[in-house]
């Protein structure tokens, strides 16, 4: 009876905490700027084509390179394409790529931090090996080998499925790019996220609720997931939200090395890298994506230090 009054009572304590929390994050006013700018972004990454003023693909070359005015608010490319939907389009690209990466690498890393941190001993030691020597390898150099080495035949086996079933779906080779972007950055990503939830697991596993857990017959599976995760939640909330925003700005970079999202997908990377020739000229084409990549990752930067403050103790006053 008294390890589970133990249990119980740790299981209120975890709910005051995450109010607790959730009331300082409101105070700050910076966090709710960030919350209320990603938020903007989340509704224009969904409705964006019933937003959009003109197809992101038209063009009208007796309009390229026109500065921004009433009928094209961001201007136009040297293609004579509206920039402002190029835009939007490209946070529906951002979005993806970033909610995509960040929840595989967190999967991958709950996984693998959380039987490092729980079992100890020869397993966390070739985990954190493991960890130490993916995080070794140059994040770039990554990328453009699984692109160099993959792409060529991730588009063949889909140039064959199409013609064995004639199924539309493999003619957009485009999800070849989605795909290796999403695994390219998983794999970047998900070291960072193991060692955060192996720090906290060795934290937690010897407490006295997770001990009482255990003495009660809780198997292990449930013990992780119930009792030592949900009490790692902190950190994992922060990693998530800085998480999102430095995927943008991977797939950004990649993009405009001519490894990520290719045209005639819009990506706010390509677009710079498109804009930046030109910039002398038509600067509006760089500056147009550049802005919002900008004001989009000091949105995250300020939910994440808000979110730090609000679920960090050392914070507490």
């Amino acid at each position: 009876m008294e390890d589970k009054a133990l249990v119980l009572e740790q299981e209120e304590k975890q709910y005051n905490l995450l109010k607790d929390a959730f009331d300082r994050l409101v105070a700050n006013k910076l966090a709710i700027v960030g919350l209320a700018i990603i938020f903007l972004l989340f509704f224009i990454a969904l409705f964006g084509p019933y937003i959009t003023p003109y197809d992101f693909l038209s063009q009208d070359l007796q309009a390229r390179n026109q500065a921004p005015s009433w009928q094209h608010w961001f201007g136009t490319d040297d293609l004579g394409r509206d920039i402002l939907s190029r835009v939007i389009y490209g946070a529906r690209t951002a979005v993806i790529v970033a909610f995509s990466t960040t929840i595989l690498s967190l999967i991958i890393g709950l996984i693998m931090g959380s039987i490092a941190g729980y079992f100890g001993g020869k397993v966390d030691s070739f985990i954190s090996w493991f960890i130490d020597v993916t995080m070794s390898i140059p994040s770039l150099l990554l990328v453009i080998v699984i692109n160099v080495s993959l792409k060529p035949r991730l588009v063949n086996w889909m140039d064959s499925q199409f013609l064995l079933t004639g199924n539309e779906f493999f003619r957009q080779t485009i999800w070849a790019d989605f795909v290796l972007v999403f695994g390219s950055l998983a794999l970047i990503k998900w070291p960072k996220a193991a060692r955060i939830i192996r720090g906290q697991v060795l934290s937690i596993r010897n407490k006295n609720y997770v001990l009482a857990a255990r003495a009660l017959g809780v198997p292990t599976p449930k013990l992780v997931r119930k009792y030592v995760v949900p009490n790692a939640l902190g950190p994992i909330i922060v990693f998530v939200s800085a998480s999102l925003g430095e995927a943008m700005v991977f797939e950004s970079s990649f993009s405009f090395l001519g490894v990520g999202v290719r045209p005639p997908i819009p990506s706010w990377g390509n677009m710079i890298s498109d804009g930046l020739r030109v910039w002398q000229l038509y600067p509006h084409i760089l500056a147009a994506p550049a802005i919002v990549l900008a004001v989009v990752i000091i949105a995250f930067s300020f939910l994440g230090d808000g979110l730090n403050d609000a679920l960090n103790p050392r914070q507490w006053k």
